[in-house]
């Protein structure tokens, strides 16, 4: 299966001086339908281990993008994944974001169809099926499906196979397209094992050039 992802507009980064905002983490709504698990639980674990103190330092140098709408209503357009672990150990917990686009007057709708337009929504479920309405987005990071493609394209970045490109939106989503495309082992994200050796060939061919962060 080939996922066919719309072309995109970079996220624009945090200024150095960008004004952060404080929010409740519960009251984010994704702009995708699913994580890798694997991931969440390695963020789970370094959070586990770190004071409050540590973890405030560390969420507000990684801030989230945010599009804010009608009512406040605030999506997130990454840090899906830390967050996602972070509410579960926590489902009071607090983060910090900095706005990338601002639309207080136009309804839920309205700024989902811009997001969309933007390449700001990744539309597929865990097991690769869609695009899916914007509509069938989950309201909340507890309703993300679990897709273990993007559990493998983690561990591949984290083994430095693929470098990393904060920018794009749904990058490690975008390999994960393109490794679905490709004959893989069975593997699940609770055991990547069976999947890596393969996996690992594939991301440093010729045939994965095109992709941002192919490093050979």
């Amino acid at each position: 299966m080939s996922l066919h992802l719309p072309p995109y507009q970079p996220l624009p980064p945090p200024g150095p001086k960008a004004d952060l905002l404080s929010v409740a983490i519960a009251d984010l709504r994704p702009t995708q339908m699913c994580v890798g698990l694997a991931e969440v639980r390695s963020r789970q674990q370094d959070f586990s281990e770190e004071t409050a103190e540590q973890r405030l330092r560390y969420l507000r140098g990684k801030p989230v993008p945010l599009v804010r709408g009608a009512g406040d209503a605030l999506w997130m357009v990454d840090r899906h994944h830390r967050l996602r672990g972070l509410i579960e150990l926590d489902p009071g917990a607090m983060a910090y974001g900095y706005l990338v686009l601002d639309r207080p007057s136009e309804p839920p709708q309205a700024v989902l169809t811009e997001l969309q337009a933007r390449g700001w929504l990744y539309l597929y479920d865990g097991r690769g099926h869609g695009p899916l309405a914007p509509t069938a987005l989950p309201q909340g990071l507890e309703g993300l499906q679990d897709d273990p493609y993007r559990s493998l394209v983690w561990r591949l970045k984290k083994e430095g196979m693929i470098d990393p490109a904060p920018l794009i939106p749904f990058h490690e989503f975008r390999w994960g397209a393109w490794l679905r495309s490709r004959p893989l082992p069975p593997f699940s994200s609770a055991n990547l094992a069976p999947a890596l050796a393969a996996a690992r060939s594939l991301v440093r061919s010729r045939a994965a050039s095109h992709l941002a962060g192919w490093k050979g």
